[in-house]
């Protein structure tokens, strides 16, 4: 056992980084108002928040789960990545300009402006539900971990952990917003790339005597392409254009990561952030999995026994690897700067949307006292809500976190796909009554493709690319109702 997972060392770790958050709280929101919680009175330079949304997407998820996906999919993933690039190239030149050009604080309004109350409604629903999984899954996972290295050796019960990191997020999010979260993702970035480098050097330096790309194509996990079986989910033609899409719903149609591009100066500074940050995802990927390569064949090497779950390969090697204390403190830092980096700017962006979308606050009221004083309760509200659903999901989860998360967002931003590319691509109506049913009724469809589609399809699997289908159903079904209506 390394001797940095001594919970003593965690919790000093843990309590350093926190205080250089709440220092950025306070040098970023001092000054602040209710709109800069929400936009940063539009002042983020652009090259900042391309950086700091390297590790809010990337999050636990990439940090965990990535480098165990490496086993069951080797380098597939790349696939998707790519796909994600010209997701990317089409939020920065079809969608963003939408949202500029309306001065919009959350991307919902859009709907409203579209088709109107019932459609901005479902949106800010559909997107709340969402963002609540997602962002749930993300603690989750390294909230176990944290158990296991920190709270289980004190007897300390899960809850409790949870909740603590609840707070903690919470404290330093309530005095800034999105102001504050601009740079503290530029903190939690760092030190996940960090913590990831400094793992693949040293594991490379104790095993490897080739140069270590010819290492990582030499192993048996390298494979990239997939173009050989139809029926699989790894297929090059699913994966890539289920990334594009996955990236355009995930990112372009969600309140979460708009609002940090919604805080830029302008709609050319938005544009470069997110063709840069499209860019460098496929680096930045690469080293994960590469990541994984190396903890694969380091703990092969070791003798340790293969873990099942492919999430806790590296959590396994740092305790077992007799690794340097350096490397464990990285990790141990790498794996508390990804809880913060997604969740915390989740959590302002379910604030934003509970407020504006569904509570009905628009621009001109948020600086408003009685706005300032329903976005606290909201604030707290939502804190609680993310701490329930975490303690749930630790009952009931018994699949990989990754998995879970994009399965999930097949069926929840597939409505958002579907309503968004109605009102951006056609000069239709719909019966705006029928536009939640029509929302909720796709997910179902999909649902029930998914599970008999080995027996209807002689074999076929679906993969992410159900979002697709889903987004699709909507749209057919908006077309639909908008027929005969003058």
């Amino acid at each position: 056992m390394n001797e940095a997972l001594n919970p003593v060392y965690i919790i000093i770790a843990i309590l350093a980084y926190f205080g250089i958050l709440m220092t950025i709280s306070r040098l970023t929101g001092s000054k602040g108002n209710n709109l800069g919680f929400y936009l940063g009175n539009r002042q983020s330079p652009w090259f900042v928040v391309a950086f700091g949304m390297l590790g809010a997407s990337l999050s636990g998820v990439t940090f965990i789960s990535v480098p165990g996906w490496v086993q069951d999919t080797q380098f597939s993933y790349l696939q998707m990545v790519l796909g994600y690039v010209v997701g990317y190239a089409v939020i920065a030149w079809v969608l963003l300009p939408v949202y500029y050009n309306l001065k919009l604080t959350s991307i919902y309004t859009y709907l409203e402006h579209r088709f109107g109350f019932f459609s901005q409604k479902t949106g800010a629903w559909f997107f709340f539900i969402s963002r609540v999984i997602g962002a749930s899954f993300r603690l989750f996972i390294v909230a176990t971990v944290m158990q296991v290295m920190v709270f289980d050796p004190l007897n300390i019960p899960f809850p409790v952990t949870v909740l603590i990191t609840i707070l903690l997020i919470w404290i330093y999010t309530n005095r800034g917003g999105i102001k504050t979260i601009i740079w503290t993702d530029v903190l939690q970035t760092t030190f996940m790339f960090l913590s990831a480098i400094v793992t693949i050097v040293i594991i490379y330096n104790n095993m490897a005597e080739d140069g270590m790309w010819k290492f990582v194509a030499n192993s048996e996990y390298s494979r990239v392409f997939f173009f050989d079986d139809w029926n699989s989910p790894n297929h090059f033609i699913k994966q890539f254009f289920s990334g594009m899409f996955i990236t355009i719903v995930m990112t372009g149609l969600d309140q979460d990561m708009m609002q940090k591009n919604l805080s830029c100066r302008n709609l050319k500074e938005a544009q470069k952030n997110m063709l840069s940050y499209g860019i460098a995802f496929v680096p930045v990927n690469i080293m994960f999995l590469t990541l994984g390569v190396m903890l694969y064949s380091y703990a092969a090497s070791l003798g340790l026994s293969i873990p099942a779950r492919g999430d806790e390969i590296f959590p396994l090697v740092i305790a077992q690897g007799e690794l340097p204390l350096f490397v464990a403190i990285m990790f141990i830092l790498g794996l508390v700067a990804a809880a913060y980096s997604s969740a915390d700017s989740a959590l302002t962006a379910l604030t934003t949307t509970f407020t504006v979308d569904i509570l009905g606050f628009n621009h001109n009221d948020l600086n408003s006292d009685k706005a300032l004083r329903t976005r606290r309760w909201v604030h707290i509200g939502i804190s609680a809500l993310l701490a329930v659903v975490i303690i749930i999901f630790q009952i009931i989860s018994d699949e990989s976190v990754i998995s879970a998360i994009f399965t999930v967002a097949g069926y929840t931003y597939g409505p958002l796909l579907g309503l968004f590319a109605f009102g951006l691509f056609t000069k239709y109506h719909p019966r705006e009554k029928w536009i939640p049913y029509i929302a909720i009724a796709s997910p179902i469809i999909c649902y029930i493709l998914n599970r008999y589609s080995e027996v209807w399809f002689n074999g076929f699997q679906f993969g992410f690319e159900l979002l697709i289908i889903n987004g699709a159903l909507v749209f057919i079904g908006l077309a639909i109702s908008s027929m005969g209506k003058k």
